[in-house]
């Protein structure tokens, strides 16, 4: 038995490197976005509910970003529309219904609403173009008196496909954060000020993303607006326009590290609300609260001249998979391909399509012989 089973040993090698020998592409490193599965949120936006046809036609957002063909200035476009069409008022009492579609019909009369409004309205404008958009609260965790809600607001958090990451978008003043050009995560911007106040970031106001160092109408500094982000904390369920008056809103993810397990979070001078409760669910992972919607990541395998290439992604509302190779041009795929690979270099692109039409970041391949 022993002597067979050395036969078998010696031909299997054998038959392994003539394998080689036939097979001699090999895969160069490139590199492509970090591909972070979603653990921790719960459901998407459905781009297929008719909410968001009607939502376009009736309100004319198509109308926004005419022309325009970048896609993160299409997405400020959309923040400055909604910031420009609703006015603030951060008293009420507000006539809205709880619907998107009631408090934009009220904006359009004149009528003001506060960050949460301004919030919910741009989850679903965004979402509605196949941006994916999600709903944070921020707080600074003590009273204070230079913001209006005691340190608490209302943002989102939208997916770049232009730079392959999260980005904080506040829909009612019309900015974000910047860091040498890149626009920053509530949890970027969290850090930065827990680093040296923000010092090396900049606040960006508008499409043109005019860099201001205090906001004109409240008087608060860049630091300031950047200390709101100590606290955060991110709706779990991402279904919240199409699936409204059903929200389940309090359902929330923290980021458990170091400072919110040293630290007591403060609602209005009080212990929050939330703790103790079903509504508190604690991510240890970071990553696991910036996973990365779009991205492609792959398996590859080759025999002789053939590469068997198995695509995955965690894109919502995922229309198709697109690759475009050496004939140029992107055509529509399957989630596995084989491609009939040719002397020197072969270099594949493939990317994510939505059902609005958005492509998701390009993930790369190179083979050569």
């Amino acid at each position: 038995m022993k002597g067979r089973e050395v036969l078998w040993m010696v031909a299997g090698l054998f038959m392994l490197a003539c394998s080689q020998q036939q097979s001699s592409f090999e895969v160069v490193a490139v590199d492509n976005p970090q591909f972070v599965p979603d653990s921790a949120f719960v459901s998407f936006e459905d781009l297929s509910h008719p909410k968001f046809a009607s939502l376009k036609e009736k309100y004319q957002l198509d109308t926004i970003f005419h022309g325009e063909t970048d896609e993160f200035k299409r997405i400020l476009l959309l923040r400055h529309w909604i910031s420009t069409v609703i006015r603030i008022d951060d008293y009420g009492p507000y006539k809205d219904d709880g619907s998107v579609e009631s408090i934009l019909d009220e904006a359009l009369k004149g009528n003001g609403f506060h960050c949460g409004h301004y919030t919910a309205v741009q989850n679903a404008v965004q979402n509605a173009y196949g941006y994916v958009t999600r709903c944070l609260l921020a707080d600074v965790g003590e009273p204070i008196d230079y913001l209006v809600g005691g340190g608490h607001h209302a943002i989102n958090g939208v997916w770049s496909n232009t730079h392959r990451k999260w980005f904080l978008s506040d829909a009612k003043y019309d900015y974000h954060f910047e860091k040498n050009g890149t626009p920053l995560s509530a949890l970027e911007v969290r850090d930065e000020y827990f680093k040296n106040k923000a010092a090396d970031i900049v606040l960006v106001k508008g499409p043109s993303r005019v860099e201001t160092k205090m906001y004109p109408e409240l008087k608060v500094s860049k630091e300031q607006f950047a200390r709101v982000y100590t606290w955060l904390s991110w709706g779990k369920f991402n279904n919240r326009y199409s699936n409204w008056p059903d929200t389940k809103t309090d359902f929330m993810l923290f980021y458990n590290d170091d400072y919110f397990r040293d630290h007591e979070w403060l609602w209005n001078g009080k212990r929050h609300w939330a703790y103790d409760t079903e509504f508190m669910i604690l991510v240890d992972n970071r990553e696991a609260i910036e996973w990365t919607p779009n991205v492609i990541t792959s398996d590859l395998s080759m025999q002789n001249d053939l590469a068997n290439i198995e695509l995955h992604s965690i894109t919502p509302n995922l229309k198709t998979y697109q690759m475009k190779g050496r004939e140029g041009g992107w055509k529509d795929i399957s989630s596995e391909v084989r491609i009939e690979l040719q002397k020197g270099t072969n270099e594949l692109f493939f990317r994510t399509v939505n059902l609005a039409g958005v492509s998701g970041p390009e993930h790369r391949i190179v083979i050569a012989k």
